[in-house]
Formats: C-alpha cells, sequence, structure tokens
C-alpha cells in the first residue's frame, strides 16, 4: 500500500516498533487485522482514531478501553500508538494497521521467508490461471467464510500457516482483487527478507543453473538479493522478460519480433 506524508512516517514509524516487538508474531498480525476489520466497518470510531482535533493521549486512551484483553499486549501497543498519530487520509489507519500485520505474520513464518514467497505466488498463478475459481473468490453473494474456506481447502496441509493466513487475508476487500493482495503480501515477504522480487516469464522453464546465475547477476545490477517469480508462457517463443518495479528488461523473441515489424511498417 503506498502512503505519503504523514502517513508515509507514521507506518514507517510504527514498523520500527513492530520489529522490536516481542511475544507471538501470529497472534500480533491476527489481532492487527482485526482492528483494520473493526475500523472500517466503524466510521464512528476511524473518525474519532484519525481526528487531529482531539488528543493523542485521549485515541490512545479510547482504544485501550475497546480492545483491553482482547488482544496481544503487544498488539495493544501497536494500535494505542498508530492512533496517537497523524495520518494524510482517514482510511491510512485501517490500511497501515493492516499491512502491519502482514509484516508479523509474515515474521511467524520465521527463516522460510523464501518459501512462503513462493507459496504466495504459487497462489496468486492458481487463482490467475482458474476463471471458475477467481469468480467464486470475487463472488459478493458468498461469505467471506465460505470464499475462505475454498481457499484454505486447497492449501490445507500443502502449504505454511503464514501462507494460509495470509491468503485469508487477502478476501477481506482491501485491495482491489484478489491477486492483487497477493502480490503485495509476497513483496512485503521479500522486504522483510531484505530481497527484492522479479517476475521472469520465460519460453521454457530455466535450468537450475541459469536461475542461479540469473539472479546473481540481478542481485548484482540491483544491489540487493532479489527473489524470482518464474512464469512459463509459451509466446515468448524463446529469450526472457524480467519485471522488477517499474523497469522492464524485455529479451524474448516475441518482442524482438514486434519490434522488427513496427520498424518495417514505418
Amino acid at each position: 500500500m503506498s502512503m505519503r506524508g504523514a502517513s508515509a512516517e507514521a507506518l514507517a514509524a510504527l514498523r520500527e516498533r513492530l520489529d522490536a516487538a516481542p511475544g507471538d508474531a501470529a497472534r500480533t498480525g491476527d489481532d492487527l487485522f482485526g482492528v483494520a476489520a473493526v475500523l472500517r466497518s466503524e466510521p464512528g470510531l476511524r473518525r474519532i482514531a484519525t481526528d487531529v482535533s482531539t488528543e493523542a493521549a485521549a485515541k490512545s486512551g479510547l482504544v485501550r478501553q475497546l480492545f483491553e484483553g482482547k488482544l496481544s499486549a503487544e498488539a495493544l501497543e501497536l494500535v494505542a500508538d498508530a492512533v496517537s498519530r497523524r495520518w494524510t487520509a482517514m482510511r491510512d489507519l485501517a490500511d497501515a494497521l493492516e499491512e502491519l500485520g502482514a509484516v508479523a505474520v509474515i515474521r511467524s513464518a520465521g527463516d522460510q521467508t523464501d518459501r512462503l514467497a513462493d507459496e504466495l505466488f504459487s497462489v496468486q498463478q492458481t487463482v490467475n490461471g482458474n476463471s471458475e475459481l477467481r469468480s467464486a473468490l470475487s463472488d459478493s453473494t458468498r461469505s467471506q467464510a465460505d470464499r475462505s474456506a475454498l481457499l484454505t481447502g486447497l492449501l490445507r496441509d500443502k502449504a505454511l500457516p503464514a501462507t494460509i493466513r495470509l491468503a485469508e487475508q487477502s478476501l477481506s476487500g482491501s485491495h482491489r482483487t484478489v491477486t492483487v493482495a497477493l502480490e503485495e503480501y509476497q513483496k512485503l515477504a521479500a522486504a522483510v527478507a531484505g530481497e527484492g522480487v522479479a517476475r521472469v516469464v520465460v519460453a521454457k522453464p530455466l535450468t537450475d543453473g541459469d536461475v542461479e546465475r540469473l539472479q546473481s547477476a540481478l542481485s548484482r545490477q540491483y544491489g540487493r538479493a532479489i527473489h524470482l517469480n518464474m512464469v512459463v508462457d509459451p509466446s515468448l517463443l524463446g529469450g526472457i522478460r524480467v519485471e522488477i518495479g517499474d523497469d522492464v528488461i524485455d529479451g524474448s523473441v516475441a518482442s524482438r519480433l514486434d519490434n522488427a515489424r513496427r520498424q518495417l511498417a514505418g
């Protein structure tokens, strides 16, 4: 989620506090997801929590009164701190708490962050590639519990608990689509591991050696470790296409043929 101004500063400070927080990261993540949902469903509380004319101590005291005994100590302190800060837009508070919740869940995976990122990408690819599943997950006439059961049923005994929890959260409606949410969580997982994310599209699967060489070359170019999400697309005919953020490196045969056609037409 992109934030600006005061919201970006508040999120950065809260992220530092979360990084230093002890306790059960999975529980903290669940609690922060829950508070974000409450703020989105209760506009009156959301207005009070982000009202710059209300004393910070009063807002912190209110959330302590509302959530005392319902949240872990770590989550309660984070929420009390969050409402005491300034937010550029009213919705930014809930969005920030959801992002912090996702980071906490990612941290609960411990040293399996790379596996978590791979599993999230696999779930995203499965949803993208199955129109019936995609329609079912976006069907507003079905309850969130029903849609969650559908998605988690596919992952049970196959994925990390953190993957399943984030897949469930992707159905909350805070992102434009489930796949957009899953992509955002992949980026957060890479960031937690100190990595960037590259989407690599190839005409046929690369060998392990080719993958290692590509990963090493991209890491040198961007000055940090790069996590590769591999997609096989035979329409490329050959070559490779790499997307990192706004950067696109297109060395596919299909791209070269398109360029040749445009030059001939010109």
